[in-house]
């Protein structure tokens, strides 16, 4: 153990590692009072979340760079669970809602579902995190012109406040449109790693500067002047915190992949995401337990602390030292944040949420992609946000199952002395005749029907001809498939004509045994390819002219 802690903090990487995590420390303390804000708790509850989920997922990641923080997108998921309705105890509900967050986020990691996120669709995904940002806007629209807006949600609640401008105090929007000035024009000098941090001072000194009567964050929270123990749970609350917990792993684990996929190791291995759901689950567990919100990685800090110059994982455990210190010596000061201030900050988030290039790249990919984005937004801003991110996975299952079952041709192969030759098929069977199919795309549940209609048609006058199917490389067919083929085989016998099938799979064989499809289509005109490509479709093409040539009239 001694020998791993020697080997983070190492000679070579420690300045570097020191100042990043100075960097990322200091960033952190605003940056986790707006996320407890925006996830309406205790704002000290997001400051907790950063530093004990950084500091717990910082030894277990795989990872060098990415840094677990409660992200925009999961603090407005949690916003919209409101946690205090309903529980005897809203705190240790918030905590037992991070601690399953956890959970959910380690068994996905154990079991290896890294893979599972290449279906939920980026068109999904594009219109979830618009929404998000657009939420995160609207939501703070009350603390950033000091009027409490009323309605059922964020829409009306903007509307509310349009039809209201005399209500708006002009004070302290001046602090709020401060603070987003200074946010901008300091990312552009050598201060542009701390901007929000002297960009939130800064909008905040004018409160006590021209003594107005602006809300600050010790109106509705102090920030103790410690660090907090551990809480037990609520078990009590479980049952009705599994949906946002699912809501929440999967929001942290989908913006946890695009880190690992992005931010590539010191060696130029890029991490497992696997592994990072792991360490994103571990950072949970541990922010749950000291009276933290729900993390996951955040692309944001793992940017910040990566630019500062960051060479190991050390940098995130300094930064949780960091920052708490600032908790200890400095949360008197802290009190004293502008919450125009914090607004302001959490609206510069919200609009860079919003990438206007992706979402005009996916409204041009096609109709579908657009109206699933375009839903998936409306539902995002409209509905409690952990429903709609079940509804956007629902959706990206669907989006996937229409793309897969649509995206099946049927071919023709002519079978010439010169090499084959792919045409299209024939719309019906002709009399006398050999037709060797050869399908393209998959051959699922959903795909059957689309798979049946582009199939020769059966009519009358296909007397005395044979329909061969190429399955080769298809190692599953299902049940639905398998009727189909029955059906088939049944409508040619029908005709005194019949069908052939090709399958290098005994699996898809074994499928055709139990639903009785190979009773239709008989054991003999089952063949059985090989190794070599081509043999057993020119076989059974011989075979099938043969047997036309001995059932000749």
């Amino acid at each position: 153990m001694l020998s791993q802690i020697r080997a983070l903090f190492g000679r070579d990487t420690l300045k570097n590692d020191a100042i990043a995590g100075v960097v990322l420390g200091g960033q952190s303390v605003p940056d986790g009072l707006a996320a407890g804000l925006l996830a309406g708790v205790n704002p000290v509850y997001g400051l907790y979340g950063y530093l004990f989920g950084m500091l717990g997922a910082a030894f277990v990641t795989g990872s060098e760079f990415m840094t677990v923080q409660a992200t925009g997108a999961m603090a407005a998921v949690v916003a919209d669970v409101d946690v205090a309705h309903g529980a005897d105890d809203p705190e240790r509900a918030l905590f037992t809602l991070a601690l399953m967050t956890g959970i959910v986020m380690l068994i996905a990691g154990v079991l290896k579902l890294g893979s599972m996120l290449r279906f939920v669709s980026n068109a999904v995904m594009v219109g979830f995190i618009s929404g998000v940002g657009i939420n995160i806007v609207l939501g703070q629209l009350d603390d950033f012109t000091g009027y409490e807006a009323s309605g059922a949600n964020r829409l009306l609640q903007a509307l509310d406040l349009a039809l209201n401008p005399l209500e708006i105090d002009m004070r302290t929007v001046g602090v709020g449109v401060l603070t987003i000035v200074l946010i901008l024009w300091l990312e552009r000098t050598r201060l542009g790693a701390l901007s929000l941090v002297v960009a939130v001072v800064g909008g905040s000194a004018l409160v006590p500067l021209f003594d107005w009567d602006v809300a600050q964050l010790g109106d509705i929270v102090s920030i103790p002047g410690g660090l907090p123990g551990p809480r037990a749970p609520l078990f009590g609350a479980i049952p009705s915190l599994i949906i946002p917990a699912l809501s929440l792993a999967f929001v942290g684990l989908v913006q946890g992949a695009g880190i690992s996929a992005n931010f590539p190791n010191p060696d130029g291995s890029y991490p497992d995401a696997s592994r990072d759901f792991v360490g994103q689950g571990v950072g949970n567990l541990v922010s749950g337990t000291f009276q933290g919100m729900p993390v996951g990685g955040s692309m944001s800090a793992t940017s910040i602390v990566t630019a500062a110059g960051s060479r190991t994982r050390a940098a995130q455990v300094i930064a949780a030292g960091v920052m708490a210190v600032i908790i200890i010596v400095f949360g008197s000061f802290v009190d004293e944040t502008a919450m125009p201030a914090l607004a302001g900050l959490l609206m510069v988030v919200g609009f860079r949420t919003v990438k206007p290039t992706e979402i005009l790249a996916v409204w041009k990919t096609g109709q579908i992609q657009a109206a699933t984005m375009t839903v998936t937004l409306a539902l995002t801003i409209i509905i409690p946000l952990q429903f709609a991110v079940l509804v956007g996975v629902g959706m990206s299952t669907l989006l996937f199952v229409i793309r897969q079952s649509n995206d099946l041709v049927v071919k023709r192969i002519l079978v010439e002395a010169e090499g084959l030759q792919e045409v299209e098929p024939p719309s019906e069977v002709r009399a006398d005749d050999v037709i060797l199919i050869q399908p393209y795309g998959s051959l699922f549940f959903a795909s059957a029907a689309v798979f049946e209609s582009q199939l020769p048609a059966v009519t009358e006058d296909s007397r005395n001809s044979v329909v061969i199917i190429r399955l080769r490389g298809r190692t599953d067919l299902g049940s639905t498939l398998t009727e189909t083929l029955g059906r088939y085989a049944e409508s040619l016998k029908a005709t005194n004509s019949k069908l052939m099938l090709i399958s290098d799979s005994p699996r898809v064989r074994d499928q055709l045994e139990v639903t009785g499809v190979n009773a239709s289509i008989g054991a003999e005109n089952l063949y059985e390819s090989d190794e070599w490509m081509g043999a057993t479709m020119r076989r059974a093409h011989e075979d099938a002219w043969a047997w036309i040539a001995d059932h000749e009239v």
